[in-house]
């Protein structure tokens, strides 16, 4: 079984928890990806429910394929978010945003009642911290926001290689026109507490640590997709 088809075990098993009539999240990467054109396919037999996407490239995918969507200050509760991650820890603790749609998916993941995530299993982790964690930044007093994070990892007793993420010729931005840094922290112990100091910080729009937010989790490998529960 190769990564795509994990990844379209995972976006099944999870489709099995939507339920007609469903205000949903929907989240962006390639997992997400697969689960949209899952729904589609079930939308275009009937199936009704009402998507909020987490970025413009999934807007694009659910138009192109039929899925119906709302605003979220249309639907500003949801039942249901299902997104992907780039690492998931045994409590559920994500880092998110390789996509360059934390923001968004933070704001749709809270929202909603519950968030299921779904991963092939190369993205679970004993500690997070592998995957560099995004952080959102506005574009203003950019080199300062970039200090203050160095020095809040520092106190933390994290460090690594602060990236400006790039695309093309230029820095990349995201959907709400900030730029991205990746912090290549390597493990970080306590994620809680580097949560609550980044948010401290005035330029840090919001960062890819996703704690105690998601419900369950849905890994595919090759023997198929199992379900996992936070331990907290």
């Amino acid at each position: 079984m190769d990564a795509r088809e994990m990844k379209i075990k995972a976006a099944a098993a999870a489709l099995a928890h939507v339920e007609h009539g469903m205000r949903l999240g929907i989240g962006t990467g390639s997992t997400a990806e697969e689960f949209v054109r899952l729904l589609a396919e079930k939308v275009a037999d009937g199936f009704k429910v009402e998507g909020v996407p987490t970025s413009e490239r999934t807007a694009r995918l659910c138009v192109e394929l039929g899925v119906p969507l709302k605003s979220l200050d249309e639907l500003p509760e949801l039942d249901l978010t299902i997104d992907g991650a780039d690492e998931v820890d045994s409590a559920l603790g994500l880092i998110k945003g390789g996509g360059g749609a934390l923001l968004r998916e933070k704001i749709v993941a809270a929202t909603s009642g519950r968030m299921i995530v779904i991963a092939d299993e190369s993205k679970l982790v004993d500690t997070l911290g592998a995957f560099p964690l995004p952080i959102e930044v506005n574009m203003f007093g950019l080199v300062s926001t970039r200090i203050a994070i160095e020095k809040t990892a520092a106190r933390l007793g994290l460090s690594g290689e602060l990236t400006l993420r790039q695309s093309g010729d230029g820095n990349f931005t995201t959907d709400g026109g900030h730029y991205i840094i990746d912090a290549s922290f390597g493990r970080i112990p306590d994620a809680e507490a580097l949560s609550t100091q980044l948010n401290a910080i005035p330029g840090v729009v919001e960062h890819g640590l996703f704690l105690n937010m998601a419900a369950l989790a849905i890994i595919a490998g090759p023997a198929g997709a199992r379900e996992l529960r936070a331990t907290r």
